[in-house]
């Protein structure tokens, strides 16, 4: 389990990002989001921020029937870096008034408000490097964080098909794509994952956990553990960005083997 302060983490990395737009051109062009530009991408992350703020308050128990808030928007583009900051106050104190434990609906696998912070705190997390990277700069992201992102991603992404359709077309014959980060051995936060696609669905194998990292074939420790039809190694950082299609899988940052199909066929369908 991950000893990592989700809630502390969203307050640094809207912090992160609200430093990188306070002096760049509001109508800078967002690469990876196409159409999109950093006003956009402000304007879309403090609203995610504000929607699962008033969740948390509301301690759901069921899909909510509308997605209406007060977003407070500011009167022009030089407000949004403000509004933002603002956004992820207000989040704060909601995280700090609220049983993180507590049952509460949630889209994904985890039943309860914890879900939420977390969730905030990758989408919040991927923003910050896109409008890092819209002005040409190179994201860092904490190793552990990472490798707490990619778990997140992976757990959540076989409960997404209303708004990822793609991924009902994830399904095999008992075919496996391993997940392995280079920078540093399985923590808390994780460090190899095994996704196995089914004639039903896909998931995480949990069946076959490899807790003392990856060997260097993409199997388990020293190449004992189960093998994969197809591997990925990268680091932690860079493995949550290649899933999140922030980087391309041609990228000589990443170690790809295995099953060339089988890979084309995950990241065709697996989009977020």
């Amino acid at each position: 389990m991950t000893t990592i302060d989700h809630g502390a983490a969203v307050a640094t990395e809207t912090a992160r990002l609200v430093a990188a737009l306070r002096d760049a051109d509001p109508t800078t062009p967002v690469p990876t989001c196409p159409g999109w530009t950093l006003t956009d991408l402000t304007r879309h992350t403090g609203s995610v921020q504000r929607w699962f703020t008033v969740l948390l308050r509301q301690r759901i128990q069921q899909p909510p029937r509308s997605r209406e808030v007060d977003l407070r928007l500011p009167a022009g583009p030089d407000g949004y870096p403000a509004w933002l900051a603002e956004a992820a106050a207000e989040a704060g104190a909601a995280f700090a008034e609220t049983d993180l434990d507590a049952p509460m609906w949630a889209w994904g696998a985890d039943q309860h408000a914890r879900f939420w912070v977390r969730r905030m705190l990758f989408e919040t997390l991927v923003h910050r490097a896109d409008a890092e990277l819209a002005l040409g700069r190179t994201p860092v992201i904490d190793p552990e964080l990472a490798a707490d992102g990619v778990s997140e991603f992976l757990t959540n992404l076989p409960f997404a098909a209303f708004f990822a359709p793609g991924t009902a077309e994830l399904r095999g014959a008992d075919r496996t794509i391993r997940f392995t980060r280079t920078d540093g051995g399985a923590t808390p936060a994780g460090g190899d994952w095994l996704i196995r696609l089914r004639p039903d669905g896909f998931g995480l194998d949990l069946a076959s956990p490899d807790p003392d990292g990856a060997g260097p074939d993409g199997a388990g420790p020293g190449g004992t553990g189960p093998e994969a039809d197809a591997t990925v190694r990268a680091s932690a950082a860079d493995l949550l960005l290649l899933l999140y299609g922030r980087l391309d899988r041609a990228s000589a940052r990443l170690d790809l083997r295995g099953d060339e199909e089988l890979l084309a066929h995950w990241f065709a369908n697996s989009a977020f």
